[in-house]
């Protein structure tokens, strides 16, 4: 991902930037009510429902969807999660 800006490695990885990702984060009810690890786990959920759903065949959109929930999933737990304990 060299060549590329901060913004646009974000938007690679996330389907959205940090920022704009914090933002929505902090907003949801979920969030609110039930912390980040439900919304990772939530995404996580999402994510294997589009595997179990796609019986094998992701099309490319689809695994690239999958990919960047986990990463978001990885992102909430790194940032929400881990930062807590240290």
């Amino acid at each position: 991902m060299t060549g590329m800006t901060q913004e646009q490695r974000e938007i690679k990885m996330y389907g959205t930037t940090e920022a704009e990702m914090k933002e929505a984060l902090e907003r949801s009810i979920t969030f609110k009510i039930s912390g980040p690890v439900m919304v990772a786990m939530g995404l996580m959920s999402d994510a294997q429902e589009l595997v179990s759903f796609s019986d094998g065949r992701l099309s490319r959109r689809n695994l690239e969807e999958v990919r960047q929930m986990l990463n978001q999933a990885k992102w909430i737990l790194s940032t929400y999660v881990m930062e807590e304990r240290v």
